[in-house]
């Protein structure tokens, strides 16, 4: 009987193993999709930022493509990118993702329109020459940083 039960108590356990690992790769696929859009983020706004900061020659071309890649990223709708159970809290170093994503939505979804508003203005002016882009790309930072000093884990 005692050796029953601990057959029982130990499937359970299992059962409740197996179950966490098969949330945490139902998150894979969410997790790398958001990943894979930030770093099409990263690279448009380093070369937006690179001839902002005088490091890569202003082209105004090249700058209105980056601009309206921007605002193309925002048109996405990311909602399946971030399931509920997908932040740190539950998978680690796998994202740096808080759960106060989760906890305080509204306030995630203003700082995403803030951003969208950002980049569209950005868009407006990214090919008029280098000193209109100066005067947008600071906004769109701005709106970026809001939304990583709040809900994505520092670097460690």
């Amino acid at each position: 009987m005692l050796k029953t039960l601990k057959i029982v108590g130990l499937s359970f356990i299992m059962a409740g193993v197996l179950s966490v690992g098969a949330q945490a790769a139902d998150m894979d696929k969410p997790v790398a999709a958001r990943k894979a859009v930030m770093q099409l983020r990263g690279f448009y706004l380093g070369t937006l930022g690179g001839m902002a900061k005088g490091k890569i020659a202003y082209d105004a071309k090249k700058a209105q493509n980056a601009a309206n890649s921007l605002v193309g990223l925002s048109a996405l709708d990311g909602s399946a990118m971030y399931p509920p159970g997908s932040g740190n809290d539950k998978l680690g170093t796998k994202t740096r993702a808080l759960p106060a994503i989760w906890s305080t939505y509204p306030a995630v979804a203003e700082k995403g329109k803030a951003l969208n508003m950002a980049q569209e203005a950005m868009a407006k002016v990214a090919g008029n020459g280098l000193a209109a882009l100066q005067g947008a790309i600071g906004d769109v930072g701005k709106a970026c940083g809001g939304c990583h000093k709040q809900f994505r884990e520092k670097k460690k």
